[in-house]
């Protein structure tokens, strides 16, 4: 199976609009764009229009993965636990003539809108390049690799896999993460004396191959 790719929390909360709509629910982000635009209009809709680019784990049970439940003091039955509006694949709490039975899966356990895991830990890192003096400062998620950082620094330097990666001296090992490579996060550390992180993010030094490959 392909590795999943990482986002940071950030990343998602960029994507909070009707036509570009992404939510977290228990670590799994999904893009939810497709759906809106299937049911712009829909009052179900207007939950996840409100709360676009969020993590929306509370809404769920994190045992079941289905949408949480409480016992209705009423009826006695259970129904689900929706304090933000009924929304799209929940059933009404009884019989309705407007109510369209949709077989399909709802979604939040439909594979087609998930992209990918909310990262758990992210880091700040400076990518310095030393043929150019330039310095880069990046977000990037505890759980990637260094080959997929780089994919992050493309944006800034297309000739990235012309270098190779360095820090104290030693190349890094582009298939293992920061951590794996002995760059610790220290950020715990860092909060418990009252540094600040950004004085301390480690630094990778890009030394150029001169290998002529095309971007």
């Amino acid at each position: 199976m392909s590795r999943p790719r990482f986002f940071t929390p950030s990343e998602v909360s960029a994507h909070n609009t009707s036509d570009d709509l992404w939510v977290c629910v228990l670590g799994r982000v999904l893009d939810l764009s497709a759906l809106a635009q299937r049911h712009k209009g829909d009052a179900l809709l207007l939950p996840l229009l409100e709360n676009a680019g969020k993590d929306i784990s509370n809404w769920f049970n994190p045992d079941t993965k289905d949408v949480r439940r409480f016992v209705d003091p009423v009826t006695q039955c259970q129904r689900y636990f929706t304090p933000r509006g009924r929304f799209l694949h929940v059933p009404p709490p009884g019989p309705r003539s407007d109510w369209a039975c949709d077989l399909s899966p709802p979604w939040w356990t439909d594979p087609r809108y998930y992209i990918g895991l909310l990262s758990h830990k992210t880091r700040w890192i400076r990518v310095i390049n030393t043929l150019t003096a330039q310095e880069h400062r990046l977000e990037v998620c505890s759980e990637e690799t260094l080959e997929e950082i780089l994919g992050r620094y493309l944006s800034y330097n297309s000739h990235a896999h012309s270098y190779t990666w360095k820090h104290a001296g030693a190349a890094l090992d582009m298939r293992r993460t920061l951590e794996e490579n002995g760059l610790r996060d220290d950020d715990l550390e860092l909060d418990h004396l009252g540094l600040d992180r950004d004085l301390f993010s480690p630094a990778l030094l890009l030394h150029f191959n001169d290998d002529l490959t095309d971007a």
